[in-house]
């Protein structure tokens, strides 16, 4: 039996959030399925300013509140992109074996701006809700992490920022590989933001929220304080739609069950 370490990078600013209970899920249920001993620590980004080595054989950095835009003379930020520099470095100078980081919502747009790749920018309105997430034109079909995923897939989105583009060669940008893009909205005038993006062979980030699952949400749905929000804002009908697609099994269980175990695959036992 292998022994593997991975690392979660919670960027959540020292509120709970679901979203680290659900990384350790995902990766207890793979080290389960795959007879694998695995050895996860939790780093505080945002309030302790701690950051991994380069040891770890896998990387999961999260998502967490506030504007990606306003973190650039923070010391956590300084200490953030130093640590994406060095993990560059690390695969960059062939060393073996290569590191793989996912990259979730905050910690995606924060990666888009260490790139300066296309638009960080506030949205509108904030994103809330479980949508339809769509593939990009041509986007690869040996993207690891999306093997076995339909088209379109469901996610959970959660967010007051985007990164958008009004180029229309999306597709490879930078040598980067713009994976997913939100829901068509035609009456829209707007760029559809991207959701994903292949930034190198072992970084990959998403905008939305893949480690969401049925428990997470439904404990977040039936709260009455978020219940009596959403409706307030979005109307009882997202409500119920939400609620109803959460049982479905080839929608949000199907992404929850497939890019993040993917990403083990690929990182781990390639």
């Amino acid at each position: 039996m292998a022994h593997y370490k991975i690392a979660i990078l919670d960027l959540n600013k020292g509120a709970f959030n679901w979203g680290i209970t659900c990384f350790k899920n995902l990766i207890k249920e793979w080290q389960i399925i795959n007879n694998q001993e695995i050895e996860v620590k939790v780093f505080d980004v945002r309030v302790k300013n701690e950051v991994p080595d380069t040891s770890y054989d896998a990387y999961i950095s999260s998502g967490g509140p506030g504007s990606p835009l306003e973190e650039n003379d923070d010391v956590w930020a300084e200490n953030y992109f130093s640590w994406i520099h060095k993990m560059e470095q690390w695969n960059n100078l062939q060393y073996s074996p290569k590191r793989h980081v996912f990259f979730v919502c905050h910690s995606f747009q924060l990666l888009c701006r260490y790139y300066k790749f296309a638009n960080v920018c506030k949205r509108k309105s904030r994103s809330f809700g479980i949508f339809t997430c769509h593939f990009s034109a041509n986007h690869s079909t040996e993207e690891p992490c999306f093997k076995n995923l339909i088209n379109p897939f469901y996610i959970v989105d959660s967010r007051e920022f985007q990164v958008i583009d009004d180029l229309e060669d999306y597709i490879h940008y930078k040598d980067f590989e713009v994976l997913a893009l939100e829901k068509n909205r035609p009456h829209v005038p707007l760029p559809r933001a991207y959701m994903s993006v292949r930034f190198n062979p072992f970084f990959i980030g998403t905008q939305f929220h893949p480690e969401a699952n049925i428990e997470s949400m439904e404990y977040y749905l039936y709260n009455e304080q978020n219940k009596s929000k959403i409706i307030n804002d979005y109307g009882l009908e997202k409500w119920e739609n939400m609620t109803k697609i959460l049982h479905d099994d080839d929608k949000l269980i199907k992404t929850y069950h497939t890019i993040l175990p993917n990403f083990f695959n690929h990182a781990l036992l390639k």
